[in-house]
């Protein structure tokens, strides 16, 4: 079977997502009790217990979803005895660390370290409010970016998120992406709704970001890609460290070119794709990318005994 590993990004977070794991599976246990351990916090009660205002901080939602991801492939691996060999991987946005985590370019507790720290960085990099987010439904991805090119020229608003056909993610500072906004809806599109988020990622506004990051890189092991990654800011599959790292700096202020890497994929023989970790938000973008697919989402014991049936029938 040609499958691929996919991986969610912020937004799929929930007050006791990956808790029935955790109850019921040592290896997981581990996973979490490593990741306290390694940001010398106790995260693990922020994700099974909340409040669910601090799970949605930045700094926390980040190495929590990844925790409870890398969980759940720990799972289907030590516990259910699955030997995971996929054609490739993907993860969007914050999903993309945890797919190299995945094919064992990143050691779990360095990325998750990782990711705290952007998570921290995003936060700080724009003042709250100045900055703002909009899912945009109805317009093709030219149409988005020539709106936002007439309103921003500067690229104070720009196309964040091409995240399936019809449904585009606009970041950058509050007034011009309220101005993008009101532009799409001239322009046809059928719906805008503002993101709860705490800073315009994927945009310029978040170069800083990106050098923090990179210089922060270096502090971290790497090796190569034990299967290709297809990555967010190309689009291409990558195995080499070096190229990992060069793509993860861009894909901090580039946009997630989500629907073009699961074309990537399903072009080069996927027919296969499964979403370890909470939510089944990017199940529903896959099938809207290409159909015929075949998708299967899991962070539950039952959902992982299904995937673990179908990888070994």
């Amino acid at each position: 079977m040609n499958y691929s590993l996919c991986f969610p990004g912020q937004g799929a977070q929930e007050v006791g997502m990956g808790k029935a794991l955790y109850e019921s599976f040592p290896s997981a246990k581990d996973v979490f009790d490593e990741a306290d351990d390694a940001l010398s916090m106790k995260l693990t009660g922020v994700i099974f217990e909340g409040p669910e205002d601090e799970l949605r901080r930045t700094a926390i939602t980040q190495p929590a979803i990844m925790t409870t991801s890398i969980a759940a492939m720990r799972v289907l691996e030590k516990e259910m005895g699955v030997s995971l060999k996929p054609s490739c991987g993907a993860g969007h946005s914050l999903g993309e660390y945890t797919a190299l985590v995945a094919a064992k370019v990143l050691r779990f507790r360095d990325a998750v370290d990782l990711v705290h720290k952007r998570g921290a960085w995003m936060q700080e990099a724009v003042p709250e409010g100045v900055g703002a987010m909009a899912a945009l439904m109805g317009l093709d991805a030219e149409d988005v970016v020539s709106v936002c090119a007439s309103v921003a020229p500067n690229m104070e608003c720009q196309a964040a998120n091409f995240n399936s056909p019809g449904q585009v993610v606009i970041s950058g500072l509050a007034e011009f992406v309220e101005k993008a906004v009101a532009a799409a809806k001239e322009k046809g599109a059928k719906k805008a709704v503002p993101l709860n988020v705490s800073a315009p990622f994927h945009s310029r506004l978040m170069t800083p970001v990106a050098e923090k990051l990179k210089e922060r890189f270096d502090a971290y092991k790497w090796g190569d890609a034990e299967w290709p990654i297809v990555c967010n800011a190309t689009a291409a599959a990558e195995s080499s460290a070096g190229s990992l790292r060069k793509v993860l700096f861009e894909q901090t202020y580039s946009p997630v070119r989500w629907a073009d890497s699961v074309v990537k994929m399903a072009d080069g023989g996927v027919e296969t794709f499964l979403e370890l970790g909470p939510g089944e938000v990017l199940s529903g973008l896959i099938k809207r990318c290409r159909k015929g697919l075949t998708v299967m989402a899991a962070c539950t014991p039952d959902k992982l005994e299904q995937i673990a049936r179908a990888v070994n029938p």
